[in-house]
């Protein structure tokens, strides 16, 4: 298996470790900021990896900033913070996700998060509205990054059986989903388990 300078795997595959994944995808992110001419600095990003998270592959972690707004940048000069100014974020890496996917979904989905980071260093706060839709598809990324296991319950609506919601855990709307009404009829919802979760 070949390593690199470190010791850490060049090859995803052989990828077994939560330090392995760390420093591959931490790798990879930063061939992509100069390949795809990304505004991050990834010396404020810090990694870590989840083996709770059963929904999310990654997720970007940030400190609240108040009255920041995606669109209106930030003056981060005179902050108190390292390197470019922004506040550090944390890139959280799901394992679960990570055995799940193969190198391109994996990559495809470091690439929405650096989206994320992006947006953060840039404005103190990000979200998946438009300018965000229009980043990750210049840069190859998913706008919603694939769930990568079965919910729970499924919600459909009574009218048309359009599957509106999906849930992981038992909650108000799985006990009482009839009281709640579809966004596409506006009527009522049945709630459902996947015959591979019952």
């Amino acid at each position: 298996m070949a390593r690199d300078d470190s010791g850490f795997p060049d090859d995803y595959d052989a990828v077994e470790t939560h330090d392995e994944l760390i420093h591959w995808s931490r790798a990879y992110c930063s061939r992509a900021v100069s390949e795809y001419g990304l505004d991050v600095v990834l010396e404020q990003v810090e990694w870590e990896v989840s083996t709770r998270a059963k929904r999310r592959a990654a997720a970007v972690k940030t400190p609240q900033v108040d009255g920041a707004t995606v669109g209106e940048r930030r003056d981060w000069a005179g902050s108190g913070t390292d390197v470019d100014g922004s506040p550090t974020c944390t890139m959280s890496l799901s394992w679960r996700a990570f055995e799940s996917f193969g190198r391109d979904e994996w990559t495809a989905t470091l690439r929405h998060e650096l989206v994320h980071v992006e947006q953060f260093q840039a404005f103190g706060t990000t979200d998946h509205g438009a300018a965000f839709k229009r980043r990750a598809e210049s840069i190859d990324a998913p706008v919603h990054v694939r769930r990568f296991s079965d919910p729970k319950y499924v919600l459909t609506c009574t009218d048309c059986g359009s599957e509106v919601a999906y849930r992981y855990r038992e909650c108000k709307l799985v006990r009482n989903s009839s009281a709640y009404r579809s966004s596409c009829c506006g009527s009522s919802l049945a709630c459902s388990r996947p015959r591979d979760s019952e």
